[in-house]
């Protein structure tokens, strides 16, 4: 697939060069505009080693705006108050407000990633709503310091990814919980365990791009969750339990990817517990989550997950099967996270999804099985 990248002349261009690379590592093909302005800013050099290909710094002979303009999508990035009001307002006096009027024309997928100084992205608040009202997609800057700065690449690439898939999610809300609890043993002490959030962030992405409404429950995390991605944080188990209970009512799909812990202490002392002497632990059981959905939501796809450490293939089925009969679950993802190169902390998973089937899949990473497993929900929903 093609994606046209336009640069203009922010400041932002400077991290254009990476975005490129990465919109690479994804598989797409890159062609590069570049405004006279956005020249001034890094050299047509840097965006040739970028994407591998000639840059169009001008209109020839060859009507490179009409040629690209039926691209898979074109991307605008960084977008300035320059070339989005021209834009708004079908003004063609450059290369790239050709090519933005032509791929118009053409009813090719426009991303525009708005990058100025505040009080110039207010000034053009009003073009970019009329771009919107137009169908042009705007990626919101992060407001900070001043400015309307460049989002992050994170949050870029998950809405192109967006833009040009499927949707097959489109119109559905999608509740996922990640990473793991924390108990309070103390103001300063807790119990927790060593789930990483990874599995549960990569399954949100892959149902951010498949077009889903998605709503991240985020426990303890090692991962940074991209700004696109709705995101409610929480740490304890109480807190996850009733935030679920009140949400998921309104939800088409429950994905339970969270570590919850099962036990928790049985009191929380109000005070710094002295490190000089002995400490012993009274811990109760913490009500299961997963157990209630069903009562609450009838209809609502559930997905459970199922972690248990050293057992065989088939007692780890034979318990997620146990867990579909108890708690409802439309599906069940059972892994060991005691096999090396997988499981907790890792970028890399082996499953089973246990349905009416035993599908087994081996060692890769995380974002391949989300999107195994949101490819497989699909096709049950």
């Amino acid at each position: 697939m093609e994606i046209v990248l336009c640069v203009t002349g922010s400041v932002a261009a400077i991290e254009s060069v990476k975005l490129a690379r990465e919109l690479k590592r994804q598989g797409f093909s890159v062609k590069c505009f570049m405004s006279d302005d956005a020249c001034h800013i890094i050299h047509p050099y840097a965006m040739e080693f970028a994407t591998g290909r000639d840059i169009v710094l001008d209109l020839t002979g060859k009507i490179e705006h009409v040629k690209y303009a039926q691209s898979d999508l074109i991307l605008v990035a960084p977008a300035t108050a320059n070339v989005i009001s021209k834009f708004a307002y079908k003004i063609s006096d450059n290369p790239i407000n050709s090519l933005l009027i032509t791929a118009f024309g053409h009813e090719t997928p426009i991303i525009m990633v708005p990058s100025m100084h505040d009080s110039m992205y207010k000034a053009v608040e009003e073009n970019i709503h009329k771009l919107e009202d137009e169908g042009i997609k705007f990626i919101l800057p992060r407001l900070d310091e001043g400015k309307a700065k460049f989002p992050y690449m994170d949050d870029i690439v998950l809405n192109v990814l967006r833009e040009i898939s499927e949707c097959n999610f489109s119109g559905k809300k999608v509740l996922i919980s990640a990473g793991g609890t924390y108990e309070a043993i103390d103001p300063i002490r807790g119990i927790t365990n060593r789930s990483s959030g990874k599995m549960g962030l990569e399954i949100a992405k892959e149902a951010f791009i498949q077009g889903a409404d998605v709503t991240l429950l985020a426990g303890e995390m090692i991962v940074e969750v991209p700004e696109s991605i709705k995101t409610i944080n929480l740490s304890s188990t109480y807190q996850m339990n009733e935030t679920i209970l009140k949400m998921v009512k309104d939800f088409d799909v429950f994905i339970s990817a969270a570590a919850v812990s099962d036990f928790t202490p049985h009191k929380v002392e109000s005070h710094k517990i002295s490190s000089s002497q002995d400490l012993n632990l009274n811990l109760k059981r913490t009500p299961k989550i997963i157990d209630q959905i069903k009562n609450i939501n009838p209809n609502i796809f559930l997905v459970g997950f199922k972690a248990e450490y050293d057992v065989s293939d088939e007692d780890i089925i034979k318990l997620a099967e146990e867990q579909m009969h108890k708690c409802g679950t439309d599906l069940v993802v059972a892994n060991d996270v005691s096999k090396n190169g997988a499981g907790f902390e890792s970028d890399d998973n082996q499953v089973i999804l246990v349905d009416e089937d035993i599908e087994k899949i081996s060692l890769r990473s995380k974002k391949e099985i989300a999107k195994i497993l949101l490819d497989k929900i699909v096709s049950k929903i």
